[in-house]
Parts: C-alpha cells; sequence; structure tokens
C-alpha cells in the first residue's frame, strides 16, 4: 500500500516554513511520500510578500519527495477554509492523510509511525485520529488511546473525516445534544477551556473535528512521547521572550528513535492517562516562574 500523503498548510512564515520542510525531508520515508503544500494567499503588499518568500522556500524541497505539489491561493482564504478545502482535495485521490501547519518540526520517524497507525488501525472504526504530539511524557508507555485530538502534527482517514467531521458557523450549533457532563468531560472540569473556540469566526477546524469525535464515541491514538515540536507557539522562539516568566511543560523535542506501535483490538482510553492529561493541559500547559507568578497575581488583581 503506498504511504500515506502529507498536507502541508503554510502562511507567511518562510522561517518557519523551511524548518517543517527541512524536518521533513529528514524523515525515513520522504523520498516515498507525496507532499502537497497549501499556500494561501496575501491580505495586502506586505503579506504578499511574504507569501510569495513561503512559496520560493517551499519550491526548494521539491526533489526530496516522492512528488510534491504547491497549490498555490489566489487570495487569502484563510486557515480554515484553507485546511478543510485542502483535506477535501486530498481525499479525493487518497484514502488517508497526514496534515502538517508551518510551525511542526518532525521527529526523522514520524513518517513511519504515521503510516504504521494508518496501516493498523483501518479496520478499527472507533480509532478516528492519528496524533504526533503528545501532552505528556511516558516512558514506559509507547502509545495510547484518548477522546481528546492534537492538531499538531495529525492525520485520519477518509470514511472518518467525511462521515463525522462538520465546520460549524455557530456555538449553539456545535453544541446541539450535548449535556452539561458532556461539556464537562471535553473540557476535562474545567481545565481544557476548548470550547472557547467556539465564540471565535471563523469557528476553528480542530474544536469540531474535537466534537466530532467525542460524538462518535471515537478515539485518538497518541504517542507515549511526542514525535513533533510546535516552533510556532510565540513566532517560532519557543517564548524565549517570556522566559523570565513562564515556559511551557511540553514544549520538548520529538522523539528521535522509531516508536514501535501493535494492534489493540479493543482500544479504549486510560483513566491514568486522563487524569495525567488534566494535570498535564492545566493553564495550558503554561507553568510560571516565581517572578511570573508575581506577574500574574498583579495582573489579576488589577484586571477589571
Amino acid at each position: 500500500m503506498k504511504h500515506a500523503p502529507v498536507a502541508l498548510f503554510v502562511y507567511n512564515r518562510a522561517d518557519n516554513t523551511r524548518r517543517t520542510l527541512e524536518a521533513l525531508a529528514r524523515n525515513t520515508l520522504a523520498s516515498e511520500t507525496q507532499v502537497y503544500v497549501f499556500s494561501d494567499g496575501g491580505k495586502d503588499e506586505q503579506s504578499w510578500q511574504q507569501v510569495r518568500e513561503v512559496r520560493a522556500v517551499a519550491g526548494e524541497f521539491a526533489k526530496a519527495f516522492a512528488t510534491f505539489q504547491l497549490v498555490a491561493r489566489p487570495e487569502n482564504i484563510y486557515l480554515e477554509r484553507n485546511i478543510t478545502e485542502g483535506i477535501a482535495q486530498v481525499f479525493q485521490t487518497h484514502d488517508r492523510i497526514i496534515v502538517l501547519e508551518d510551525d511542526i518540526v518532525t521527529s526523522p520517524y514520524y513518517l513511519e509511525y504515521m503510516n504504521q497507525a494508518f496501516d493498523l488501525y483501518k479496520d478499527v472504526p472507533r480509532v478516528m485520529h492519528v496524533a504526533g504530539f503528545t501532552n505528556l511524557a511516558l516512558p514506559d508507555v509507547p502509545f495510547y488511546f484518548t477522546p481528546h485530538m492534537s492538531g499538531w502534527g495529525w492525520g485520519t482517514w477518509k470514511d472518518r473525516w467525511n462521515g463525522h467531521f462538520r465546520h460549524y458557523t455557530t456555538r449553539e450549533e456545535a453544541l446541539s445534544g450535548l449535556s452539561p457532563d458532556d461539556l464537562d468531560r471535553i473540557q476535562y472540569g474545567g481545565v481544557f477551556r476548548c470550547l472557547g473556540s467556539l465564540d471565535k469566526r471563523p469557528i476553528p477546524w480542530d474544536i469540531c473535528w474535537e466534537l466530532a469525535i467525542y460524538r462518535a464515541h471515537g478515539l485518538c491514538l497518541t504517542p507515549g512521547r511526542t514525535m513533533v515540536r510546535n516552533i510556532g507557539l510565540s513566532g517560532g522562539t519557543h517564548f524565549q521572550s517570556w522566559s523570565l516568566l513562564q515556559w511551557y511543560e511540553f514544549d520538548r523535542e520529538p522523539q528521535q528513535q522509531p516508536l514501535p506501535l501493535t494492534k489493540v483490538e479493543h482500544p479504549a482510553e486510560d483513566p491514568d492517562i486522563e487524569a495525567q492529561f488534566a494535570q498535564a493541559i492545566t493553564d495550558w500547559g503554561i507553568r510560571y516562574t516565581i517572578l511570573g507568578k508575581i506577574v500574574r497575581y498583579i495582573y489579576k488583581k488589577l484586571r477589571p
């Protein structure tokens, strides 16, 4: 079976795009992988200049993969449309997809991991999502299952996405039929305030997919140690400008060894791991230095 294609979504960050493609090109299966780069258009002349720089950078990697196609949007259609329409385009000719954005640096064994997961679980419909990222660091757990999806370097199958994904337009539509207990479970007792995204316009694709998985009682296969790193949390600087005040607990280097998988006939979430996730995601994983705690305390006191 052919390897899953990669859909990379980019906009105006040339340096991040270069680092993302450099890491992807170092993957063991890079030369056997089809890559689609969906480049959104600019909003004004300044952003168009940045977009042209990104497209030039992307073109430098055209020979690093089995095939390489740059889909250059003629106008700015915004992230949500770029991703959802790009996924739909890839699914016209493929039955699985790996989705990256322009700030995801992958392990050299990331593509191996993703393709192995796709092959092992293609006939286990409850597994709806394969994550490349985990908020946790579980040295003795190679992989686990959770209802929570991670949108940093992920993948899915055509039947799961087409059968369940719906891009909601209002909070009321997104939460229709869900009980207060459902909302509490989705937000891990309130520490994972993901439903706040439903007030954005347009509503982000990832909360829609999170809700789709929850409604379907689906699970996400997730590595015990992260296979990707997000370099775009603060313009690609990993919050260096805030290092005196705070850091991200889950900002870790991706694993540099293969992550072997096995097939679990009846996958299920692990309550102990779910409890660890709830602890890790508290305050979105931000941890504060003593100075940061003082500044945060003063800010909360002064905030109207």
